[in-house]
């Protein structure tokens, strides 16, 4: 799997763009990726990684699956990094931890970055201290008006 990351993400950068998540399911018979750039993701940038990406793992005999698909992160793009946590400073998000903390498992509040191996989130003005190896899950947390 590691090998299939770097793959995929060493072919999308190279087209300009971020690997945001990569999901292999179906018993790998199903790779789905998430992709972005600062101007946002257009149909046209998900048919050139898809095409890019279809050649490479054609060449490439010891990958086998089925069906490729690849898309934008959307709006609730899930975190996965520590430099996602700093980039989207000041946003929404909810974050689900593995270990419960204070009696919680769910946090639902604004990110405030990273320190020291730590996530800051303020849920309703308290500030909340995650080790980033304790988050299970976490995703940006979009408001409508």
């Amino acid at each position: 799997m590691a090998d299939l990351y770097g793959l995929i993400e060493k072919i999308v950068s190279q087209l300009d763009y971020e690997l945001v998540d990569l999901e292999v399911s179906n018993r790998g018979k199903l790779l789905r990726l998430f992709i972005d750039k600062p101007e946002g993701i257009t149909i046209d940038d998900c048919v050139l990684v898809s095409n890019q990406l279809g050649n490479v793992l054609a060449v490439e005999n010891d990958i086998d699956y089925d069906r490729l698909e690849v898309s934008s992160p959307g709006l609730d793009r899930a975190l996965k990094r520590d430099a996602d946590f700093i980039k989207f400073a000041d946003s929404r998000a909810n974050v689900k931890v593995r270990m419960p903390i204070e009696g919680r498992k769910n946090f639902l509040g604004t990110l405030k970055g990273v320190d020291d191996g730590d996530l800051l989130i303020d849920v309703e003005g308290v500030i909340f201290k995650i080790a980033l190896t304790n988050i299970d899950k976490a995703r940006l947390a979009p408001e409508f008006k």
